[in-house]
């Protein structure tokens, strides 16, 4: 076995002695995740430095030039790796993440299950459909309590109903006639008549218009005269 292969088994049989737990694990991912950020910006200003020198060397001094080239290649090499394993450790923090939120939650709920059987434990299943039978019934009994209440109350008292119907009839006729005779006619006035108007009769009007009509005659003859006086 290489000594690579020991190590890692090493690491392993360590690790499963003790190990960490999760919120341990995730601040140490997070401050890795910072390291290599850090990194990162250093070298990407390595290769923004490293450039401008190979720009300034140029034509001038060659060697210069190429060596700041080659620094720049190693730069960049050592950036793509970083990137790589930051992607990587994102990963693993996302994936230890759910599963400690998996765990916590799969905690909560046997507890919440716990707590149920312990409930559980001290119900009967025939007590309560004993329990729920019995209050069916006081329902029901409670129901036609109820309804006999609201029912019309009718007593046996042994009378005839057309007797007395017949018996009301006769009291509400001799109401009817008891009224009759206390009702008084209006008096008749003592005093007489005043007296009718007399009416002329047609003779005597016919008489005062033939007087009227000769009376008209005589003056129209006056004074005919009187103008064939004054002519």
């Amino acid at each position: 076995m290489s000594k690579l292969g020991k190590f890692f088994k090493g690491t392993r049989s360590s690790r499963a002695r003790a190990a960490p737990n999760p919120q341990e694990a995730l601040a140490r991912l997070r401050e890795t995740e910072e390291m290599l950020a850090k990194k990162q910006e250093y070298l990407e200003n390595r290769i923004q430095r490293e450039l401008a020198l190979a720009k300034k060397h140029g034509s001038q001094n060659k060697r210069a030039a190429l060596q700041a080239l080659k620094r720049k290649k190693r730069f960049e090499k050592q950036l793509t790796q970083i990137d790589g394993t930051l992607s990587t450790i994102e990963f693993q923090r996302e994936a230890l993440e759910n599963s400690h939120t998996n765990t916590e939650v799969l905690r909560n709920m046997g507890f919440a299950a716990k707590a149920m059987k312990a409930v559980h434990e001290n119900m009967d299943l025939n007590k309560i459909d004993d329990l729920m039978q019995d209050i069916t019934e006081q329902q029901d009994i409670a129901q036609e309590i109820s309804e006999a209440f609201s029912q019309r109350v009718q007593f046996a008292d042994g009378f005839d109903e057309d007797e007395l119907l017949a018996e009301l009839e006769e009291l509400e006729k001799e109401e009817l006639n008891k009224k009759m005779t206390d009702m008084r006619l209006p008096s008749v006035p003592s005093s007489s008549l005043p007296a009718q108007p007399r009416i002329p009769s047609m003779s005597s009007t016919a008489h005062r218009s033939r007087g009227a009509s000769s009376r008209r005659a005589e003056e129209d003859d006056d004074f005919k005269q009187l103008a064939a006086w004054a002519t």
